[in-house]
């Protein structure tokens, strides 16, 4: 399933950009469907940053898949590339429960509006395969699969867009 989420920013780009990559675990208190965002690894060369954070989220688990993902499931590690020539940051996300079964990966665009605004463009794609899961009856892996598949897209996309908000907001206490 495809992951979209646009934001316009009204900070410029080089702000945006930097604060996104060096600042996120600082957005957690703009956040409501994460708990904390904990940088595991961090490195540089040629200026091109790659992190690892790890991730834990939470919030309203729908009845139909509660069995399968409980609110402490929802962590995951998030290994991004950040490239600062070409504006973009190349991630992918593992999740901590069911790994073998969730491929999650996307680049977020940072786009220069004008001199004081910044058009954050994430695309992505999320793909669930509940029949790689053991337990789960090949009868409800097709059906169950594609409800856990749009939760987790509806889940990803609402993180994504309150990221992007927790970020104007963070900017605009601390730029």
């Amino acid at each position: 399933m495809r992951i979209e989420s646009d934001a316009v920013i009204k900070f410029p780009r080089a702000l945006t950009y930097r604060t996104y990559r060096d600042d996120m675990p600082k957005f957690v208190p703009y956040l409501p469907n994460v708990r904390d965002i904990a940088v595991r690894e961090r490195s540089e060369e040629d200026g091109v940053v790659r992190l690892v954070n790890i991730w834990q989220g939470g919030g309203e688990i729908p009845v139909a898949i509660r069995p399968l993902l409980r609110d402490s499931m929802l962590s995951w590690t998030d290994y991004a590339t950040w490239d600062p020539d070409a504006w973009t940051c190349a991630w992918r996300i593992e999740t901590h429960s069911f790994t073998e079964a969730v491929r999650c990966s996307g680049t977020n665009r940072f786009i220069e509006i004008d001199a004081s605004r910044t058009r954050l463009e994430i695309r992505g794609e999320l793909s669930i395969q509940l029949r790689k899961v053991r337990g789960v009856p090949a009868f409800l892996a097709g059906p169950l699969g594609r409800t856990v598949e749009q939760f987790m897209v509806k889940q990803i996309t609402t993180n994504l867009t309150t990221v992007s908000q927790g970020l104007s907001k963070y900017l605009e206490e601390h730029a």
